[in-house]
C-alpha cells in the first residue's frame, strides 16, 4: 500500500542537508571536551552548528545552548521562575508554570510580558500568536522555519526549539538567549555548554540540527510555504464541500501554512486516525493519549469547544514536499470513510 505522510507537526522527515552533515560528523572520533586535534574537530562541528542555528533564528551575538530537545530546553528556561502562560501551551511548558492567561478569539492575553510565556504557534491548531515585546520566553518549536521570526526583532528574552520539527534529527534542541544571561543549569556535571547543560554533546545530532536550520530558513525565504498554504486551503475547501458541518479550528486567524485542524461532529478523532491509517495516510487526532488513557484536548477546550466537539478533531499537517495529488487522495479517502460511517 502507498503511504502518505501528513503528520509533519508531530515530526518531519530528515532533510538531505541534515543527513549529509550527520554522516560527516560520524567520522569524527574525538570528544568535544578534549584538547587534542580530534577533540577540537568535534568541537568545531558543534560551534559551526551553533553559529548556523543562531543565524537562522536571527540571534547573532546570543548564546545558543544545545539540549536533547525542546522539552529539556523548556525546563532550562522555566524551572523556578514562576512564569505564567495560557492553557494552549505544550505540556513541556505546563510542567513548570501556571496556565492562567486568558484567550480572546484565539489570542493569548498578556498583562505582564516579562512574567509570561507565549508560544509562537500551536501544534494542534496552527494558530500563530503575536508575541509582545519584552516577553520572557517563547516556544518557537512549531513556528520556526514556517513563519517569519527573528530573535533580534521579536523582543523575546528566551526562545527554544527542537530539531525534528524542521527536518533535523530527533534528540536535539536548543535554548537561545542574550549572551551573558544567567541560566540555572538543570543538568550539572562537567560544565559543557558554557556550564548551562553538562554532559557530552550529541555531536552528530547537533550537526544535523545546524544544517537543517539553515535549510529551513532558506525554504521560508524562498516562499516555499506559500505553496503549502494553498494546498491546505484546497484541502479545507474540499472537506467542507463534502461535510457541511465540519468546523475548521482557527480558520480566519493567522495560522501556520501547513496546518488544518477540523472537527466532524459525531466522529471521534481517534477513530478517524485509525481509519485513515488503514487507508495509507498518517495524520493525528486533536486529543492526546497519555499512559493509555484518552484525554480531550485542553487546547481545543481552551478555544471554546465542548468535550464532544474536541473529541472529534483531526489534524492534518503538510510538508514542503507534499503534493496536490496527495492532498486530494486524502480528501477522497476521508470522504469515502465518512460516507460509510454515515451509512452504517
Amino acid at each position: 500500500m502507498m503511504r502518505t505522510y501528513l503528520d509533519h507537526n508531530a515530526t518531519t522527515p530528515l532533510r538531505a542537508e541534515a543527513r549529509q552533515a550527520m554522516l560527516a560528523a560520524m567520522d569524527v572520533v574525538g570528544n568535544p571536551s578534549s584538547v587534542h586535534a580530534e577533540g577540537r574537530a568535534a568541537k568545531g562541528i558543534i560551534e559551526t552548528a551553533r553559529a548556523q542555528v543562531a543565524d537562522a533564528v536571527g540571534a547573532s551575538g546570543a548564546d545558543v545552548v544545545f539540549t536533547s530537545g525542546a522539552t529539556e530546553a523548556a525546563a532550562l528556561a522555566l524551572a523556578g521562575r514562576g512564569l505564567k502562560a495560557a492553557p494552549i501551551e505544550h505540556d513541556a511548558v505546563h510542567a513548570w508554570i501556571d496556565p492562567c492567561l486568558p484567550l480572546l478569539d484565539g489570542a493569548v492575553q498578556v498583562d505582564d510580558p516579562a512574567g509570561s510565556v507565549v508560544q509562537l504557534a500551536n501544534s494542534e491548531t496552527g494558530i500563530v500568536q503575536d508575541l509582545p515585546q519584552g516577553l520572557a520566553v517563547s516556544d518557537i518549536t512549531q513556528g520556526f522555519g514556517k513563519v517569519p521570526f527573528a530573535f533580534s526583532w521579536s523582543g523575546v528574552q528566551m526562545v527554544f526549539l527542537s530539531a525534528h520539527k524542521f527536518g533535523g534529527p530527533k534528540g536535539a534542541g536548543a535554548l537561545i538567549f542574550p549572551a551573558g544571561t544567567d541560566v540555572a543549569a538543570q543538568i550539572k556535571g562537567g560544565g559543557q555548554e558554557m556550564g548551562r547543560r553538562s554532559g557530552t554533546e550529541n555531536v552528530i545530532a547537533i550537526a544535523g540540527m545546524g544544517a537543517a536550520a539553515v535549510a529551513a530558513q532558506a525554504d521560508l525565504a524562498a516562499g516555499k510555504w506559500e505553496r503549502v498554504a494553498k494546498l491546505r486551503n484546497i484541502l479545507e475547501k474540499a472537506i467542507e464541500a463534502s461535510e457541511k458541518n465540519t468546523i475548521f479550528v482557527g480558520k480566519g486567524l493567522q495560522r501556520l501554512p501547513n496546518t488544518s485542524c477540523f472537527v466532524t461532529p459525531g466522529w471521534k478523532g481517534e477513530t478517524q486516525v485509525m481509519a485513515m491509517d488503514l487507508a495509507g495516510f498518517a495524520v493525528s487526532a486533536g486529543s492526546a493519549c497519555s499512559s493509555g488513557k484518552v484525554k480531550v484536548s485542553r487546547v481545543l477546550q481552551a478555544l471554546g469547544l465542548d468535550d464532544e466537539a474536541a473529541a472529534g478533531a483531526l489534524r492534518v499537517s503538510l510538508g514542503i514536499e507534499t503534493t496536490e495529488d496527495e492532498v486530494m487522495r486524502f480528501v477522497q479517502a476521508w470522504t469515502e470513510k465518512r460516507a460509510r460511517r454515515r451509512a452504517a
